[in-house]
C-alpha cells in the first residue's frame, strides 16, 4: 500500500498534464500551430528546391513581405474590430496608381507622391468606414461592392495613363533608394515595415486604442456598455486599414516603377489566407501583428516555392483556396473547443496525504459555545468582513466585497464610517509603524491607506519564475500580511493559478500553488522568497522579529520561516495536523497566538485528497457546483502558546453565530471575529486576557 501510495505521488505530481493545462491557457498557443507550419513549408522547400534560400532570395523575399505585409497588417486591423475588408486588392492597386501618377506623370516629387497615395488609401478606408461604422451595412457586402467599384475606377482610368507610366522614369534617388537600396543589407522597405509593424504591435497591445478595437471585435454590444464608441473606432478601423494599404502600394511602386492591369487583383484572397492562417480568428478581437506576419511569411514561402517548382498560376490560386478552407474550418473548430479542452486539462489534481487524528488530539477540540454568545457589531452593515484589525484609538476596520474598508467607531461601535474605497475585496489587514493601514487586495495586490484615507499601490506584481509556463508575476490572490520590524512587508499569496472567484477549485488540487513575497519599501523591489505552498492563507510576526509564522490551509499545518538572523532561510513546522482549515494568524496576549480555522477536516475529503485520478474525473464529467468542496460552513478559533501547544479552543456550537471564522484579533480584553461568508464582525470577551494588551503595543512598543 505503501509503494502504491508512492507511485501515485510520483504520477500526480511530475506526470499530471499540468503543464499541457498550462500552455493551452496562453495567447501564444495560437501562433504555435502557424508557426510549426511554417517551419514544416520551409523545411519542405528546402528539401525539394537545394539551394532556393540563398541571400539573394531571402533580400527579395523581405522586399515582398514589405508590401504583402502591410497589406495582411491592415486586413489584421479590421478583423480585430469584428469586421472584414475584401476591396483591399482594389485599394492597393488604387493606391498604386496615385504613387505613379505623382512620380511619373505629374512629377511632382517623392513626399507630394506620397501623400497623394495615403490619400487615396485613406479616402478608400474612409468609405468603408462611414458605410459599416456609422451607416451600419454589413461589413462582407459593403467591401465587396467597394471592391467592384474601387477596381472599375481603377480601369477606367489607368488605360489612359499607361503610356505615360510606363514611358516616365522619375530623377529621384530616394524613390530609387526606397524601391532598391539597402541599409547594412538589409532591405530599406524591409525596415520601413519592421518600424511600423513595431509601432502597431505596441498599440494594438499596449495602448487604450488596441484595447478597445479588441474589445468592439469581442463583444461590440459590451463595449458600447462600457462607454467606448463603437461607430468611431470601426470606422477608424477602415481608415487605418487603407493606410497601411496605401504604405504598402508606394513601397511596391518603388520597387516595381510601374502597373499593370491585374495589379492588386486576386490580393484580397491571398491576404485573408495569410491572416487567417497566422491565427487572426475571423470572429474579432483574437489576433496579433505576430499572427499576420507568420501568416504573410507562409503564404509568400508557399506561393513562390511553388512558382519555383514551375506551377501554373490556377494551381497556386487552388492551393491558397484550399489553405484558407482548411485555415477557416480549423479557427472556428479551435475558437469553439480550446474552452472545453482547456476545461478538461487545467484543473490538476495531486496527491495530498493527510494524517489522521488520533483521540487525544481530537480531545483538545471538544466542542464548546464560548462563540455562542458573540456581540454582533455591524450586522447587516458589512459584508464579507474577511479580516478585523485595531487602531491605537481602538477604532476597528474591516474590508467588505464592495471594495470598501469600513472604521467602526470607538468605544461601542455603533457609528461606522466608510474610510477608504479600494475597488477590490480587502482581504488581510495590518497597521505600519507610522499608523498606515495595509491590505492585500485579492485580484489587485496590496495597498497602502495613508489616516487621511488616500489610498496609494504598494505592489502588485512580483519576479517571475524562469521555469514558469504561466505569467506568474502578477499577484492574483494576496490574502494577508504582516510587518517586519525594519518595514518590511511579507505577505502570502494563496494561489499563482486560479482567480479569487476560484480559490475553492485550488483546494481540488490540492497542489503547491502559493507563495511568500516580500515587498521592501526602501528599495521598492518585490521579491518571492517562497514558493510551492499550499494556499499560505495567514501570516504573522513572531516576537523575536527574525521569523514569522505562516498558515498553509489545505494540509492543515502553521510553519515557520525565518527572513534574519542566524537561521535565516530555515523553515521548519510549528503545528501540524489540525482538524481543521487554517487561516490568518495573529498574535495574543502572554506570548500566544491566535489562528482562524475556517472550516472543518471530513474524513471524505481526507480521503478524497488522496486520490487524485477521481477528483480529476469529478472536475472533467461534473459541474463546479457539484464538485466534493472542503468544508467550510463550520470553524473555530485556536488558541496557540509560543510553541504550538494548543491552549483553548472556542467554538459556535449552534452554528449560527460565526459558523465560518477566517480571522481573529485580540485588542484590550476582546477577541474580534472576522468571516468572509459573514455579515457581521464578532466579539468575544476573554476572561482571563490582560484587559490592556494589543498588538500594536506588542509588535511596535507603543499604544
Amino acid at each position: 500500500m505503501a509503494s502504491s501510495d508512492t507511485l501515485t505521488r510520483l504520477r500526480y505530481r511530475y506526470l499530471s498534464g499540468r503543464l499541457v493545462g498550462e500552455i493551452l491557457s496562453k495567447s501564444w498557443i495560437d501562433s504555435a500551430i502557424p508557426v510549426a507550419a511554417l517551419l514544416a513549408v520551409l523545411v519542405a522547400l528546402a528539401a525539394l528546391i537545394p539551394g532556393v534560400f540563398n541571400a539573394g532570395y531571402i533580400a527579395d523575399l523581405s522586399r515582398q513581405l514589405a508590401e504583402f505585409g502591410l497589406v495582411a497588417l491592415a486586413l489584421t486591423i479590421v478583423i480585430l474590430s469584428g469586421g472584414i475588408d475584401l476591396s483591399v486588392g482594389s485599394t492597393f492597386a488604387l493606391c498604386v496608381l496615385g504613387a505613379l501618377v505623382g512620380m511619373n506623370v505629374l512629377d511632382i516629387g517623392i513626399a507630394a507622391s506620397l501623400a497623394v497615395t495615403l490619400g487615396v488609401g485613406i479616402v478608400c478606408g474612409l468609405v468603408n468606414g462611414v458605410l459599416i461604422g456609422y451607416l451600419r451595412l454589413r461589413a462582407f457586402i459593403t467591401t465587396l461592392v467597394t471592391l467592384v467599384i474601387y477596381r472599375a475606377i481603377y480601369d477606367i482610368v489607368f488605360p489612359r495613363l499607361a503610356s505615360v507610366i510606363v514611358a516616365s522614369t522619375p530623377d529621384s534617388p530616394t524613390w530609387d533608394y526606397l524601391g532598391f537600396g539597402d541599409f547594412y543589407g538589409v532591405p530599406v522597405s524591409f525596415i520601413v515595415f519592421a518600424a511600423v509593424a513595431l509601432a502597431l504591435h505596441i498599440t494594438l497591445s499596449r495602448l487604450r486604442p488596441g484595447w478597445r478595437l479588441r474589445a468592439v471585435g469581442g463583444a461590440r454590444k459590451s463595449a458600447f456598455n462600457a462607454g467606448i464608441d463603437v461607430k468611431r473606432t470601426v470606422c477608424l478601423a477602415y481608415v487605418a486599414s487603407g493606410l497601411l494599404t496605401a504604405m504598402a502600394a508606394f513601397l511596391f511602386s518603388a520597387r516595381l516603377g510601374s502597373t499593370g492591369a491585374d495589379t492588386g487583383i486576386g490580393m484580397e484572397i491571398s491576404v485573408l489566407t495569410a491572416v487567417v492562417l497566422g491565427g487572426v480568428s475571423l470572429g474579432g478581437g483574437r489576433g496579433s501583428v505576430g499572427n499576420a506576419i507568420v501568416g504573410a511569411i507562409l503564404v509568400l514561402v508557399l506561393t513562390n516555392g511553388l512558382i519555383r517548382m514551375s506551377t501554373p498560376g490556377s494551381v497556386n490560386q487552388l492551393v491558397l483556396g484550399a489553405i484558407l478552407i482548411l485555415a477557416v474550418l480549423f479557427d472556428a473548430k479551435w475558437v469553439k473547443n480550446r474552452s472545453k479542452i482547456l476545461s478538461r486539462v487545467y484543473v490538476s489534481p495531486t496527491y495530498l496525504a493527510l494524517p489522521e487524528r488520533s483521540k487525544a488530539a481530537e480531545a483538545a477540540f471538544a466542542l464548546n459555545d464560548r462563540l455562542g454568545a458573540a456581540e454582533p457589531i455591524g450586522l447587516g452593515i458589512v459584508e464579507g468582513p474577511e479580516d478585523v484589525v485595531l487602531d491605537a484609538d481602538d477604532n476597528l476596520y474591516t474590508g467588505t466585497r464592495h471594495g470598501t474598508i469600513v472604521r467602526f467607531l470607538a468605544p461601542d461601535y455603533q457609528r461606522s464610517e466608510i474610510f477608504a474605497r479600494i475597488g477590490g475585496h480587502p482581504l488581510g489587514l495590518a497597521f505600519a509603524e507610522n499608523g498606515d493601514l495595509l491590505t492585500c487586495v485579492g485580484g489587485m495586490g496590496v495597498y497602502r491607506v495613508d489616516r487621511e484615507g488616500v489610498v496609494s499601490r504598494v505592489a502588485d506584481e512580483t519576479n517571475r519564475s524562469w521555469l514558469s509556463v504561466i505569467d506568474d508575476s502578477r499577484l492574483r490572490l494576496p490574502d494577508d500580511l504582516d510587518v517586519a520590524p525594519d518595514g518590511r512587508i511579507f505577505f502570502s499569496e494563496a494561489t499563482i493559478r486560479y482567480e479569487m472567484a476560484d480559490w475553492v477549485t485550488d483546494a481540488l488540487e490540492g497542489r503547491g500553488n502559493g507563495r511568500l513575497i516580500c515587498h521592501d519599501p526602501r528599495s521598492g523591489k518585490t521579491q518571492t522568497v517562497l514558493r510551492g505552498l499550499v494556499f499560505p492563507n495567514g501570516i504573522t510576526m513572531c516576537r523575536d522579529g527574525q521569523s514569522l509564522l505562516f498558515a498553509e490551509t489545505w494540509t492543515c499545518r502553521i510553519s515557520r520561516y525565518w527572513f534574519d538572523g542566524p537561521n535565516k532561510g530555515k523553515r521548519e513546522v510549528f503545528t501540524a495536523n489540525l482538524p481543521g482549515y487554517p487561516d490568518n494568524i495573529n498574535r495574543g496576549s502572554n506570548g500566544t497566538f491566535w489562528v482562524a480555522l475556517l472550516g472543518l477536516r471530513t474524513p471524505t475529503f481526507d480521503l478524497a485528497m488522496r486520490k487524485p485520478a477521481f477528483r480529476r474525473r469529478m472536475a472533467r464529467r461534473i459541474a463546479t457546483d457539484e464538485w466534493l468542496f472542503p468544508n467550510v460552513n463550520r470553524g473555530c478559533v485556536v488558541h496557540l502558546s509560543e510553541t504550538g501547544e494548543i491552549l483553548d479552543v472556542l467554538w459556535d456550537q449552534a452554528g449560527e453565530n460565526h459558523p465560518s471564522v477566517t480571522s481573529t484579533c485580540e485588542h484590550k480584553g476582546y477577541l474580534y471575529l472576522g468571516g468572509v461568508s459573514n455579515n457581521r464582525i464578532g466579539r468575544v470577551r476573554l476572561p482571563d486576557a490582560d484587559p490592556e494588551w494589543t498588538a500594536r503595543r506588542d509588535t511596535w512598543g507603543r499604544g
